[in-house]
């Protein structure tokens, strides 16, 4: 009699811990959970004051601290093409308090590029959001005697090296999109890189240089001036405020695209409920009249979405510029 009472008494008395070390640990993860933001966050921006990341990273900054009751702080870390700020975020607590502004440069272009990145592009980092998109423009100074993008390959096929396009530096998105034209087409053209867009862009106006793919944004003005000359996007739909330009599939550039993306990561690890409700938060700024206006003026297509979607463009931009630096034979180690 004494036994049959003994064993079921330990048995609940073992269920009873088990239970409360159950509910505690539970009560600690809510509490956790409930308890961030719970200090400053650290928005990191791996490039200069003043360009598109930046610019971004301050709108939606100020958005989303609003709705999480804190501040989240902006602070610039440039160089080596957003290496160094991605680096220090790969470096820093997951906790929720450090977030990198990235884009097609830092997470795609540099791993493709650059082996010995003091980061891994994919797994030091945990996709919060993807912001959107921005369309790049093939253009053409107003007297080029190309009139169409046809025009254009037929001239590099006659004359090898003879075509010339420009860049705002070696690596950036717009030379690996000439580089993406030359593979796809086999021919040969040479490169002209300038420090930054706005003098690439001013020579191929002067018709210093033949071409270059260009950002919306800063070309759309001199296209409406008749300053410039779009020839195609190279994007799978026309843009809406170029509606008269082709896609360079139209163009007679079938299966091409090139886009650049601005997105934000957090550090690997960082707790799932942070990244969800950060993720929620984002997609909601994003669709504020303020924000969109903005984007709007930055050339940015809005996409949103859940932390995926960031994770497939990276993805596959990857591969692809991987596939088209080995072609090139383009290297920034």
């Amino acid at each position: 009699m004494f036994h049959k009472l003994f064993l079921p008494t330990r048995m609940q008395a073992f269920c009873a811990v088990t239970l409360i070390a159950t509910a505690s640990m539970c009560a600690t993860t809510a509490y956790a959970q409930t308890d961030w933001p719970n200090k400053v966050i650290n928005y990191i921006v791996p490039y200069p004051a003043g360009g598109t990341t930046d610019i971004l990273a301050r709108l939606i900054a100020q958005k989303v601290g609003q709705a999480l009751h804190t501040t989240i702080v902006v602070e610039n870390r440039p160089g080596a093409t957003g290496a160094i700020g991605s680096a220090f975020v790969a470096r820093s607590a997951p906790d929720g308090y450090t977030l990198l502004g990235a884009s097609t440069a830092s997470h795609a272009i540099n791993p493709a590029l650059n082996p010995r990145l003091p980061y891994d592009a994919v797994k030091s980092f945990t996709p919060v959001a993807l912001y959107g998109t921005i369309p790049s423009v093939l253009i053409v100074g107003p007297n080029s005697s190309y009139q169409n993008v046809r025009d254009l390959i037929a001239a590099a096929k006659r004359k090898p090296d003879a075509v010339s396009y420009a860049s705002g530096g070696s690596g950036t998105i717009l030379q690996m999109s000439a580089e993406l034209l030359k593979e796809q087409q086999g021919v040969r053209m040479t490169h002209v890189p300038y420090k930054g867009d706005v003098p690439a862009i001013q020579d191929v106006m002067a018709g210093h240089v033949d071409f270059m793919f260009a950002p919306t944004a800063p070309i759309l003005p001199h296209v409406k001036a008749g300053k410039l000359r779009a020839l195609a996007v190279a994007t799978a739909a026309r843009v809406p405020s170029l509606p008269d330009v082709p896609t360079m599939a139209e163009a007679g550039v079938p299966n091409f695209e090139a886009e650049q993306w601005q997105g934000v990561f957090a550090p690997a690890g960082t707790p799932p409920a942070i990244v969800q409700r950060l993720n929620a938060e984002i997609n909601r700024a994003l669709q504020d009249p303020e924000v969109k206006a903005q984007l709007g003026k930055l050339g940015i297509k809005i996409v949103g979405g859940p932390p995926e979607k960031l994770t497939e463009i990276q993805k596959a931009d990857i591969a692809k510029w991987s596939r088209v630096a080995k072609a090139a034979n383009i290297t920034l180690e």
